[in-house]
């Protein structure tokens, strides 16, 4: 699928310059950025939501502690 993103000026020309040192295209390189932070990028929403969430009461949190007794685990 066909991706449109307008650059920063800077962050164009370090693209160019990198793309241009080692001989890969900018499309690699943007690829590649994006799979390396897009796990990231989501493990913060689901987290901004889990908050969100807790915070609204519609989900509830288990103290540290009962889990560790569930899982057998000691101090």
């Amino acid at each position: 699928m066909p991706l449109s993103i307008r650059l920063p000026p800077d962050v164009e020309a370090r693209l160019q310059k990198l793309a241009a040192l080692t001989g890969r295209s900018k499309t690699y390189y943007a690829i590649e950025a994006i799979r390396e932070h897009l796990d990231d990028l989501e493990d913060i929403f689901l987290a901004e939501k889990r908050l969100e969430d807790i915070r609204a009461g519609r989900t509830q949190t288990i103290p540290l502690e009962e889990v560790m007794k569930q899982y057998g685990v000691e101090d």
